[in-house]
């Protein structure tokens, strides 16, 4: 599908990044794209980023990020704006000082924004052995590396946001071999195929979004991954098997909605991960696993989001 879209670029402060990213999650935005430069210039960042860092990237500086979000040009853009730079605003309330800010808007052809983000994407290390390297980039595997090559298109998960490292990190402690893994709003299928390079035998990987199920079923051909079947439907609709393991990295209201149905389709002791949950949120989703009959294993979190390991 190709057309217009209406770009809303937001220049924030670091300090309010993960805050201005769940604003925009709770609104039906259709893509988000990321450049902070800490990604690039910490240490933190170490030298699979570093290498590449290049001082023109960042034309508004290394104290602030851009976030962009993308609409449809069918909507309201005005309403948008007006909506997030109230929400923005009101983040002093909290302690979150997100000056100096602006937003503006734009429109673009999809083709343009689908494939811009490409310059900031480049490979990263996750937990203790995996490599996410974009498709199009050059990387010299190192002993141990498990590689999995990425090329999310306008599906979301690059694998360099704090919710899906999150999971990543989490599958790679808890997949011991052998498991069928169920991932829920797949996006990219980079959980998907983490799952199944760790040695989960059989995956499914879901979602309601057409795009998402074509971009994931891209990156399991690209990764080889025979293993993984790429479904478009809704998780419940799958009835006639059962999963050791079900990750969802989505945000904290869907994973209320599905933990009252996740027993339909875990095993007895099987677990849940669930991610994409903001600080400030964890203990109602905390209280709605227990309430559906869920042992709370353990919470991580990284900045200001969390993800919780739960046991059936």
């Amino acid at each position: 599908m190709n057309g217009e879209w209406n770009k809303v670029r937001i220049v924030v402060s670091l300090e309010a990044i993960e805050a201005v990213t769940a604003i925009l999650y709770g609104m039906d935005v259709k893509g988000i794209s990321l450049e902070d430069p800490t990604d690039f210039l910490s240490q933190k960042a170490g030298p699979l980023t570093w290498d590449f860092a290049d001082i023109n990237l960042f034309p508004e500086g290394e104290d602030v990020a851009v976030i962009a979000a993308y609409f449809p040009d069918t909507e309201n853009v005005q309403q948008h704006v007006s909506y997030i730079e109230g929400k923005i605003r009101d983040l002093k309330e909290f302690g979150i000082n997100p000056n100096p800010f602006r937003v503006e808007y734009k429109k673009v052809l999809e083709e343009d924004w689908a494939t811009a983000w490409k310059k900031y994407y480049k490979p990263v290390s996750v937990g203790r052995q995996m490599v996410i390297k974009p498709s199009w980039e050059a990387y010299q595997k190192k002993p141990g590396d498990l590689i999995i090559e990425m090329d999310p298109g306008m599906a979301f998960g690059t694998g360099t946001h704090e919710t899906t490292r999150l999971c990543m990190e989490i599958l790679e402690d808890y997949i011991k071999g052998g498991e069928t893994v169920f991932d829920v709003g797949t996006g990219s299928g980079i959980l998907a195929i983490t799952a199944s390079k760790l040695g989960a035998k059989d995956v499914l990987a879901i979602d309601l979004d057409p795009v998402a199920v074509d971009s994931a079923r891209i990156n399991v051909k690209l990764n080889k991954e025979a293993k993984i079947e790429v479904r478009e439907g809704n998780l419940l609709d799958e009835t006639t098997r059962k999963a050791d393991i079900v990750v969802a990295n989505i945000i904290a209201d869907v994973i209320i909605h599905l933990s009252t149905d996740l027993n339909r389709v875990l095993k007895e002791d099987g677990l849940f991960i669930g991610s994409g949950i903001i600080h400030g949120r964890e203990q109602e989703v905390v209280q709605a696993l227990k309430a559906a009959g869920f042992k709370i294993i353990e919470v991580r979190d990284e900045n200001d989001w969390r993800a919780v390991v739960a046991q059936l």
